[in-house]
């Protein structure tokens, strides 16, 4: 989500004449779009704010501004603008838009800051947007979150969930097809809830699979809730000419007691029944998730359920966190696990995990599979591919006309996260 609100300012600055360059020190204005959805996310932050104090003294007309959730938070502009003096614009978390009118108003003004209320959450169509790839592109379809888990900030400095108008949506994939691009990510903080009038989520799907301008281009999205995700999903996946077979789906906890406690409004029993439905119907999906450890009131055998439902599961990958404290959220009120325990348990459950996905790995091996190619790693001088599941591929090829393109890869080794391939 942020990489592409990223691509939005660099699309509003590049419209309105600014050229993005290669490193602080040669640029007239920085702008730091921020999340705090982790509290080790906002320190990184602020950190990296601190660091400009020296560059703002060598050049007194450079301009600072910081947008995102971050400052969306109560309190935090005020406390941002007394630590960080040197500051000049802050704006909330849709006020965008507003970047460029406020950096040609700062010759009259001595600092700017702009924190609008979420009531009133309202799409901005037609944004322009500098794209980090020519082959790849993100699409938002829901914006704000209504889930209110108890460990997540989002729905306090992002607002309420509103979906975008369909035919807006299919309008700006169909323009994107036609440029070239090859692969869309839907994006939502909760993709799968997407509703608009009497289109849901399952709907919208079927609409963007059914768009013809090109023959060959790719669908995911992220990311699903599963108290979402239901049956005609998964059966839509599975029919689809375009969708990808691979599904995010964060898991959180193994714990009824913890999901409880999370507000994440299904059982680990529902959980399993949604991976029963996907592997029945979609054989070979990729299938990821997120997995907190150490939230609060979180036991021994808590813990011991996350594991068990990893193994049964089988994640072909899973993102894994420490949970931390987020002022503001119900669950930084509740009786905190102590570090050294959290510790103990995202180590046991990294080594769980990898073992599972080196297993999974293993069975790419001499296997030929159709990859989209949509990087190049001048560093390391490796082509990287993706295939539908969403595994990455590592290919020893310079041929950078390969660059999004489809091809047929031979698997020849693989790792807990990549497989190594060739061309064939």
């Amino acid at each position: 989500m942020n990489v592409h609100e990223s691509e939005k300012i660099a699309g509003l600055l590049s419209s309105n004449g600014y050229t993005k360059v290669s490193n602080m020190q040669m640029a007239d204005i920085i702008v730091f779009n921020t999340c705090c959805i982790r509290d080790t996310a906002e320190k990184k932050i602020l950190s990296k704010i601190g660091e400009l104090k020296a560059l703002k003294r060598k050049n007194k007309n450079l301009i600072i501004a910081i947008v995102g959730c971050m400052t969306q938070q109560e309190g935090k502009a005020t406390s941002i603008l007394n630590t960080y003096n040197y500051i000049d614009i802050i704006l909330g978390s849709n006020n965008h838009l507003d970047l460029v009118k406020h950096i040609n108003e700062l010759s009259k003004k001595k600092k700017i800051v702009q924190i609008e209320s979420l009531d009133n959450n309202n799409i901005i169509e037609d944004f322009p947007i500098y794209r980090e790839s020519k082959y790849k592109a993100f699409v938002n379809i829901t914006y704000g979150c209504n889930n209110f888990c108890t460990y997540c900030i989002v729905p306090y400095v992002r607002g309420p969930e509103i979906s975008r108008n369909p035919q807006k949506i299919i309008e700006e994939i169909t323009g994107l097809l036609s440029n070239g691009i090859k692969e869309i990510t839907l994006l939502g903080q909760n993709v799968n809830s997407y509703k608009f009038e009497d289109i849901d989520f399952n709907k919208l799907l079927i609409m963007i699979d059914n768009i013809n301008v090109v023959k060959e281009f790719w669908i995911r999205f992220m990311t699903s809730h599963p108290k979402d995700l239901d049956e005609n999903i998964i059966t839509t996946i599975a029919n689809s000419k375009h969708i990808c077979n691979n599904i995010h789906l964060p898991l959180q906890s193994g714990s009824n007691k913890i999901l409880n406690l999370m507000n994440r409004k299904y059982n680990r029993e529902q959980y399993l029944n949604i991976i029963k439905i996907i592997r029945d119907k979609i054989p070979h999906c990729g299938i990821t998730t997120d997995i907190m450890v150490g939230f609060p009131y979180e036991t021994e055998e808590d813990f011991l359920d996350t594991l068990d439902i990893i193994e049964k599961a089988q994640f072909m990958n899973a993102f894994t966190f420490i949970y931390s404290q987020r002022k503001g959220t119900p669950a930084s009120e509740m009786p905190q696990i102590a570090p050294e325990i959290k510790k103990e348990r995202i180590m046991k459950l990294i080594k769980k995990q990898n073992i599972i996905a080196k297993n999974i790995s293993n069975e790419y091996v001499n296997n030929t599979y159709t990859a989209f190619v949509e990087s190049y790693d001048h560093k390391n001088k490796i082509l990287i591919a993706r295939l539908q599941d969403g595994k990455q591929v590592n290919i020893k090829n310079n041929d950078i006309s390969l660059l999004g393109c489809f091809v047929k890869i031979k698997i020849k080794n693989a790792g807990i996260s990549a497989l190594l391939g060739e061309v064939i």
